[in-house]
């Protein structure tokens, strides 16, 4: 049996299996298990060289962008609205075969736009290009989720499903779980909350599944079995998603005002180039940037050339963008941690 027919033969089970107190282990190896098999699917192939080509983008700008969504969605209209790339459009079906970059340049940040071809059910698994078109998603700083708002939900939830099983969560937070592998000493578990979705039993026993004899566990939050084996794994990626509706001209007020009071997400229109403005706020937000401005002394300061940092940079960072010794340079030590208004 393969590793796809695995993978099948345990989703199937998870999803006739009861929920209760009684089958919580035995649903906790299966999901450990699942999530082994996954991460062996993911593992590149040794005999295909050529498979990544158009897809190996270096990493430019302050930030870089992952443009996903299924075919014909808007995402290359958008990448040609929004930068000065012009990407294929088409009313066909995967118009765009390969990672097309560009930058958006907003307040003095150049940010890396990547449309990347239509992901397709079933791509983490390999179907399409989804494999690759994931990969990259992985080297992003903020995902935008391009979806038919004339489609409802069924895109998004299969989208949510395909990036979850390859290990990228999105608009989620790293589980605060302490967790060390030890030489010796058995497993030591400990935590400072009330745990109602884990039990040392089955934590135990999801280690045991990963080899796993010898260990420290510190639980800090209430966390599910998922979330436990996701630091296990430690492959994890948390990343901040944007969901964007687009067509909006093609469906009814009072669809847009429910979708536009959806968390995290934006409605617009490329067709009719509406709410674009808002959407490049919105994305502004979510990269987390900060604009420093230098000034000479006795002068003004320079409002026309900004050095971009991420929010939480600090003094010391600043530093290393102007010149890599200017730090060593000053008499006191330079504040190594961020200050207040950047956290």
């Amino acid at each position: 049996m393969g590793i796809l027919e695995k993978i099948s033969e345990i989703e199937k089970e998870i999803a006739r299996t009861q929920k209760n107190k009684a089958t919580e282990y035995h649903l906790g190896l299966l999901k450990a298990k699942l999530a082994k098999y996954r991460a062996q699917l993911l593992e590149p192939s040794k005999s295909a060289s050529s498979k990544g080509e158009g897809f190996d983008v270096m990493k430019s700008g302050d930030a870089r962008v992952a443009l996903i969504g299924f075919p014909s969605v808007g995402k290359s209209t958008f990448l040609s609205l929004m930068t000065s790339t012009a990407s294929e459009a088409a009313s066909y079906e995967f118009t765009t075969l390969t990672c097309i970059p560009g930058v958006i340049e907003y307040k003095g940040a150049n940010i890396q736009l990547l449309d990347l071809p239509g992901i397709i059910e079933g791509a983490a698994q390999g179907k399409g290009r989804g494999r690759q078109v994931i990969a990259v998603a992985r080297t992003a700083d903020v995902v935008i989720m391009m979806l038919d708002a004339t489609k409802g939900e069924v895109q998004r939830s299969l989208l949510e499903k395909e990036l979850e099983s390859v290990g990228i969560r999105l608009n989620k937070h790293r589980p605060n779980i302490y967790f060390k592998p030890k030489k010796g000493g058995g497993i030591s578990f400990n935590s400072t909350v009330t745990l109602t979705q884990c039990s040392e039993k089955l934590v135990q026993l999801i280690l045991h599944e990963y080899k796993i004899f010898n260990a420290e566990v510190l639980f800090r939050e209430d966390c599910s079995p998922d979330e436990f084996i996701d630091v296990i794994v430690g492959n994890r990626v948390y990343m901040p998603c944007l969901y964007v509706y687009n067509k909006i001209d093609q469906i009814s007020m009072e669809e847009v005002d429910r979708l536009a009071r959806k968390p995290n997400s934006v409605v617009i229109s490329c067709g009719m180039k509406l709410n674009l403005d808002y959407l490049l706020e919105m994305l502004w937000e979510y990269l987390a940037l900060t604009c420093i401005y230098t000034k000479k002394r006795g002068q003004r300061p320079d409002f026309t050339d900004a050095i971009i940092l991420r929010k939480g940079a600090s003094v010391e960072h600043v530093c290393h963008r102007i010149h890599r010794s200017l730090a060593s340079q000053f008499k006191a030590p330079v504040p190594s941690t961020a200050r207040s208004e950047w956290a």
